[in-house]
């Protein structure tokens, strides 16, 4: 009995390492070569019209608002996005694993490449970075000729 306990210890221990990443830290911004912002939202609006989440949407958008941080838990950069539809979605990008998109203003396009989850206000786009435990498709935001991801 006491070798199952130790045997459970050990076990233990190691799953809390190991889904521990301590050395994790936001990726610099990345220049990029000048991309032509895509024009086709299709993905996004079909997935909004159905009610679908967890969908991998790529598109652009003009910023209509830009919002405080969520500081709850990971920290994520918060703004509205109004694409040519109308449409709007929420970006929900962690600055905890990529860094901050610089000097961001109402007015300015953003391209996208994330996970769109269904709200009725439009949506949240949100996995705008890099997966440190590489689980989940990278994503990554482009602002002025620079990759944040």
């Amino acid at each position: 009995m006491k070798r199952v306990w130790i045997i459970l210890a050990v076990v233990a221990v190691a799953a809390y390492v190991g889904g521990r990443n301590s050395s994790v830290r936001p990726r610099p911004a990345v220049e990029v070569g000048a991309e032509q912002a895509s024009d086709s939202n299709d993905a996004v609006a079909a997935a909004f019209g159905e009610h679908r989440s967890h969908v991998q949407v790529r598109g652009a958008g003009q910023v209509s608002r830009l919002l405080p941080d969520d500081n709850d838990g990971s920290r994520h950069q918060r703004f509205i996005l109004r694409m040519a539809s109308g449409q709007t979605l929420l970006i929900a990008h962690n600055i905890d694993l990529a860094a901050r998109v610089d000097d961001l203003q109402v007015g300015d396009t953003v391209e996208f490449n994330g996970e769109y989850d269904w709200d009725p206000r439009g949506g949240v786009i949100h996995w705008t970075h890099h997966d440190p435990l590489a689980r989940h498709a990278s994503g990554w935001l482009r602002h002025d000729g620079r990759s944040y991801q």
